[in-house]
């Protein structure tokens, strides 16, 4: 095993309801024998991308702010994890910036190989997390080696900190972890 794991918690608040179930699949990733790493974005500068494609040539992106020492952990990280609330059926927008300015693995030997998405919603139905999913899917497409491997969906959470009595929602994502 022995995988090198990062996990990116995308929530604006800290110890969300997705950056606990981040924690239990860390727990269980770390319990198997990986590396993990959690990074919060929370408390990080993450300017939007200007799209002027320099990063394909540089390798970086010429926006000096958190998100290339981001970007970097993830290009060596064999397997990538992204945590993030459910905002109108859709990931948050701190996750869909970060993928953007993330453009710059595409032109490099990124290591990661498994993707997982963890989503917490106050929406009950498992489907509310279908935008999310998809939004993903969309960027792993551009990575011909990565695929998505799994899905944590922490539906019907609402109030900060009620994941925690989902046991449901915490074991999935330890498991998930587990097996990575």
């Amino acid at each position: 095993m022995n995988k090198n794991v990062l996990i990116i918690s995308t929530s604006p608040r800290k110890d969300s309801n997705s950056e606990i179930l981040a924690k239990e699949f860390a727990r269980g990733a770390g319990e198997a024998g990986n590396h993990v790493e959690i990074v919060s974005l929370a408390d990080k500068t993450i300017n939007f991308c200007k799209g002027c494609l320099a990063c394909q040539k540089l390798g970086r992106c010429v926006i000096e702010d958190d998100a290339n020492a981001v970007t970097q952990k993830m290009l060596n990280a064999e397997v990538i994890v992204w945590a993030t609330p459910i905002y109108y059926y859709e990931m948050s927008g701190q996750m869909k910036t970060m993928i953007d300015r993330a453009n710059a693995l595409f032109s490099l030997d990124y290591k990661f190989r498994e993707v997982y998405l963890i989503g917490t919603a106050a929406e009950n139905e498992k489907g509310a997390v279908d935008g999310a999913v998809h939004g993903l899917e969309g960027w792993i497409a551009c990575f011909e080696r990565a695929k998505l491997c799994g899905v944590v969906r922490g539906v019907g959470v609402d109030a900060p900190g009620s994941v925690r009595e989902s046991s449901e929602a915490l074991k999935e994502a330890y498991e998930m972890g587990k097996n990575v």
